[in-house]
Parts: structure tokens; sequence; C-alpha cells
């Protein structure tokens, strides 16, 4: 089953017939965080993706929330205490059910590449800026508690520090509903074929769009949509595959673990959605990016990386890689700042590469101060599901491992989804084995989260594709 047809025949409707402030093209973070904040200033916005949304790089990231403890190494300070900023605005007002808290260690071998007091002074520096407690060395006894599988030879100490984890295609779908109850037009598959004049072809149809201002947030398709507008633009950016894959374990964890590699890269192994995340790879890719995949190369890698300080991982039960878009130049892709770069086109487009997703709020507002919107407000706003948590009413009885997993991913929104099931129990059968995401879950994302199919519905509404085999829903 398909969203509602009659809704996308409404939406479609809208976007043909009406007069926009802005169309967003992209409905990824940044593009989701952009048509927020300008619906939140009064703006009508029309927003569409040639896929679906977070259909990339969007629900393919390290899934961490995160101020960057290797940009303090590259000397980018002003960075780490600008996502330290974001990243406590998320987890207390955004987000909070979305992105959570979590320890990192930082475990030191002997043959690793740094020494201890370095560790500890960059640890020191970064807790400061993040304004936790939670720093320094700790003893190992400790450590093995909080990594039961921590691999012990040669380790000498470890350092601790705090960062957070989400659910990054959930926090992307919370944007664009916030700007959708604010008014705004969201339509995914819905490919931007024409800048000059604006058109958008989707459903077989080619759709006229009337819209005053225009802004390119389509992530490693940005200078695909720049050279709509003029066919001679040079290349903006580079694109850096980033691998991963999951394990089964992390139920007796109460950390993550970051490993060092060099003196500039690390991988992770981090506890998320019931399982364990390991990677990431950081390698130029120079093809298309719908041609992007997982090798076996990509997967030997991330484990041997993981193997440093992760002791018995198993089978790999799932992988997926993104799209890292980098400012130009040269220099090794692991050394590449994740800066965001603005350009304007010849008819006023404005243009947004790089970034990251912890500070995905002020990128987007910085695109609309590019777009010369003025008033802007950087006042953080709850997104739906984030006001609350302290007080929802199930509707039906559930247990707790599924109720604390409804509102991580839907906040205070968890009743709604339920809600259908009070008449018919069979929704709250299992949509995959294996998984605790509910039958009603996919009827709630083709009805309010605009999923088309069942890849929409399990890979980016739920966690139903970490079972494995695909399946119908």
């Amino acid at each position: 089953m398909d969203e509602s047809p009659v809704d996308r025949d409404r939406r479609l409707e809208a976007l043909a017939s009406r007069r926009f402030d802005l169309l967003v093209v992209g409905g990824g973070i940044v593009g989701a965080g952009i048509a927020e904040a300008a619906s939140a200033h009064g703006m009508s916005v029309a927003l569409v993706d040639k896929g679906d949304f977070a259909g990339s790089t969007s629900s393919a990231s390290s899934k961490l929330v995160h101020g960057g403890l290797r940009y303090l190494r590259l000397g980018d300070i002003g960075l780490v205490r600008e996502a330290h900023h974001e990243r406590r605005l998320l987890m207390r007002i955004v987000a909070p059910h979305l992105v959570r808290r979590l320890p990192f260690l930082f475990p030191l071998y002997d043959d690793g590449p740094y020494r201890p007091w370095f560790v500890q002074t960059g640890i020191v520096v970064y807790s400061t800026l993040a304004r936790a407690k939670l720093n320094g060395l700790v003893d190992l006894d400790r450590a093995r508690r909080m990594v039961p599988t921590l691999r012990g030879d040669g380790l000498r100490s470890c350092a601790l520090y705090e960062d957070a984890w989400t659910n990054d295609a959930r926090l992307t779908l919370a944007n664009l509903r916030a700007a959708e109850e604010r008014g705004a037009v969201v339509l995914n598959y819905a490919e931007l074929t024409s800048v000059r004049p604006l058109e958008v072809r989707a459903d077989g149809r080619a759709i006229a769009v009337d819209a005053a201002r225009v802004v390119n947030a389509a992530g490693p398709w940005v200078d695909r949509v720049r050279r709509l507008e003029d066919e001679r633009a040079k290349p903006s950016m580079r694109l850096s595959k980033g691998a991963h894959a999951l394990v089964d374990g992390g139920g007796d964890w109460s950390a993550a673990l970051t490993i060092p590699h060099d003196k500039i890269r690390v991988s992770f192994v981090v506890p998320w959605e019931g399982m364990l995340l390991l990677g990431t790879t950081d390698t130029l890719f120079d093809g298309e990016p719908e041609t992007v995949a997982v090798t076996d190369e990509d997967v030997d890698q991330i484990l041997r990386e993981a193997a440093v300080a992760f002791a018995g991982a198993g089978p790999v039960r799932a992988t997926f890689c993104g799209l890292r878009v980098l400012p130009g130049g040269d220099e090794a892709t692991a050394n590449a700042r994740r800066e965001t770069v603005f350009s304007t086109g010849p008819s006023g487009m404005v243009s947004v590469a790089g970034g990251k997703l912890t500070t995905y709020r002020r990128i987007a507002l910085d695109a609309l101060d590019h777009l010369g919107v003025r008033g802007l407000s950087r006042k953080p706003r709850p997104l739906p599901g984030a006001v609350g948590l302290d007080r929802i009413a199930w509707p039906v009885e559930l247990d707790a491992v599924t109720r604390a997993h409804l509102i991580h991913l839907y906040g205070s929104l968890a009743p709604d989804v339920l809600a259908p099931a009070a008449d018919d129990p069979s929704l709250l059968e299992p949509l995959v084995p294996g998984r605790p995401d509910l039958r009603a879950q996919a009827l709630y994302a083709r009805a309010h989260e605009w999923a088309r199919t069942d890849e929409d519905v399990l890979r980016r509404r739920t966690t139903g594709w970490l079972a494995g085999t695909p399946q119908p829903v």
C-alpha cells in the first residue's frame, strides 16, 4: 500500500498552483532544516526530492551528534565549539527523544598513535567546550565494565568523554513534519528538471513551480542541480564514501568506542538500535552518487579497524554507506575540514555544499541568510514529538522495550502511531521478526510520513531493515 493517493494528489496540486516564497531542492537533513526554519519565519515553502526523504546521506551517517574530537587535532576549535552548542540544543530542546547522550571510551594502546598525556589534554579541552563533567582517564576495570568486549592486549589506559547518538532519518522526517504542519508542501519522488523556468517532474507529469527564491540542498547531487541553472558551473565539492557495518551485541555496553588509527583518522563502535554499529571509512569517491555501494573491501577494512579495540565481533548483519560532501581541494578526505560552502548562481539560486549532521540547524539559518531573509531568530524550537515526553498516555498495553523504542522514534507522538491498534490488535504484531517495530508503524508511515515503498518504511521510518532479509510490509 502506498501513501494515500488523495493526499499526494493534493500536494501535487498545491505545488502546481501556489506561489511560494522558497523552493528547497533536497530532502536530506540540511534541506529539511531549511524548510523547517523558513516555515517558522513565516515563509511559504515547497520542498522536493528526486528520491525519498533522507534517502541518501541523511540515513547513512555514523548516527552521531558530536563535537568532532578529531577536529581539535585539525585546529577547528570554532567548529567544535559550534557543534557542542548545537548538540546541547538538540538534546535539551529540539529533539530530546531522538538525540541521546552517550559516553565514549578512547582506548590507548602501546602501539597506538597517541600518548595518554596528549589525549587527556585534548579530552579536557573537548569536554570544556562541551560543558561536560565526564572527562579524563579511567582505570581499565571500569573501562571493561563499560565495554565488556574491549580488547585488553597492550591497553595502557582509556580516556572518557561524552557525545550523543541519534536516528538520522527520523530527525530529518521530524524537521519535514514541522515544516508541513506550518503549511509547507513537501514532496518526495519529485525531481527538479529545470531552474529557468522552474519545473519539477513527479508521477509522470511536469509541474511548473512558482517560487521567488530557490535553495539547492541536494547533497551529493548539488553540482548536478547547479548545472541545471548554469551548464558551465564548475565543480564545487568532492565526495567521500563512508561505509558502515552492523553486528550483534551492545546490550551490555554503557559506552561507545572511539578508536584512533593515526594522528587524524578514528573509527567508532557504537551501541545503536539494539546492535553495534561499526565504521566509518573515509575514501574519495568519484563516481555518480547513485552508484555508491558497500564493497567487500569496505567491510574488511571496517572489521579490521574495529578489531584494534573490539574483541570478538560476530557476523555482519547489515551494511550501508553514504557520501559526505567536502569542499574542493587536493588534500586527503580524512584531512578535509567539514565546512559548509555557499554559492549563488546567475539566477540567484543559493547552493549549499558540505556541513555536518550535528550543525544542520545553523547551516539552515546561514542558508536563509544567504538568500537575503531578514529577521532570523536562532532560538531553538522543539520538533514534533519533543514536548510532553514525561506524560505519554498509552492507548494500548505494551512491554517496556517496545514503549522505549517508540518513544525514541516518535516521542510524544507515539500514542498517535498506536491509536488504530485500539480497534485492530493485529497492528501490535511485529513489523518484521526480531525487531521491536510494530505493524502500526507501517500504517502510520504511509498515512502520515510520506512513505511510498516498502523500503521507505523499513529503511527510513522504522528500524525493520536491521532484521536482514527484506520482506513486504
